[in-house]
């Protein structure tokens, strides 16, 4: 039997309600189908994030050690596999997919060392170029005809939707620079939104999302969230981790230079991130951006 964590429990039921309740309910089975499907013997405690159990685990038939991820299938998570098969054809520094289910939406994926991610890299400084190297490798691949109709989203898409929410985040927040601040970040999404980009984006990579390789030889990136667009909007995360005002410029001149984007461009996608988390935050009922995000808004406008 696998146990299910408290935290996972409430999470699920927080966040996806009688759904959430649902998937954590049908786990122990679902785990127990993967096992005997693909011939795997438990190996470790469970681990989870925010919505996803891990289960280490070992091949019986080759002694290969991996992990069971189990997770909801969503807007979010449909995609994952898509983009993970096509890294992984490309030899970019993502996670393997050695497995897929697609009616429960299992994977089976290499093992890599879960005690070492960059979070624990002293250097911040080091951590960011690390992060710019598996950007390099992951947006160099563009998904065309393989990423059709399979669940990865767009960027186009997304920039219109924050593009038609920014209004009412305007009216929300309650400070009148930061007002100002949201503005600008729309007017410079809607330069670039013509053309969205065509790369496949990770989403998501901050620190913790890159561990160290099974025996420590390299960085691996794990949990994407895919998305077909304009690297440039993958640069926020490493500039929001330990965050450090006086280091957002130098930050955002090495993710630049080692991606080689257009600057102009790259802030122009960085500050629709901040507007997307804008938008987020403010439907979440608050009335004031993130202090961090705000600020890395008046760096890349050359305010900061």
């Amino acid at each position: 039997m696998i146990e299910i964590p408290d935290e996972l429990v409430a999470t699920q039921s927080a966040y996806n309600g009688e759904a959430g309740r649902a998937f954590v309910a049908a786990l122990p089975g679902m785990a127990a189908e993967c096992m005997e499907r693909w011939g795997l013997r438990r190996d470790g405690a469970v681990m989870h994030g925010v919505c996803a159990l891990v289960v280490p685990v070992v091949r019986v038939g080759d002694g290969r050690r991996a992990v069971l991820k189990l997770q909801p299938v969503d807007a979010e998570t449909v995609g994952e596999p898509v983009a993970l098969r096509l890294w992984g054809a490309a030899g970019a520094g993502a996670v393997r997919l050695l497995e897929h289910d697609p009616e429960s939406g299992a994977m089976l994926l290499e093992r890599l060392d879960g005690s070492r991610s960059l979070e624990g890299e002293p250097d911040a400084d080091r951590a960011v170029r690390v992060i710019a190297g598996l950007l390099a490798e992951l947006t160099a691949v563009r998904p065309g005809a393989a990423g059709a109709g399979h669940g990865l989203r767009g960027l186009a898409e997304a920039a219109s939707r924050m593009l038609a929410a920014a209004p009412d985040v305007v009216a929300a927040l309650a400070d009148e620079e930061e007002r100002g601040l949201v503005r600008d970040c729309a007017a410079a999404v809607r330069e670039v939104a013509a053309e969205p980009g065509d790369r496949l984006l990770h989403w998501d990579l901050h620190f913790g999302n890159v561990l160290a390789a099974d025996g420590g030889s390299g960085w691996v990136a794990i949990d994407p969230k895919p998305l077909v667009g304009d690297p440039g909007f993958e640069l926020l995360p490493a500039l929001v981790n330990r965050f450090d005002a006086d280091a957002v410029g130098r930050r955002f001149d090495v993710l630049t230079g080692v991606l080689g984007l257009d600057r102009e461009r790259a802030a122009a996608w960085t500050l629709g991130r901040v507007l997307q988390n804008g938008c987020w935050t403010v439907s979440g009922g608050a009335r004031r951006l993130a202090p961090e995000q705000a600020e890395i808004a008046r760096v890349v406008l050359g305010r900061g």
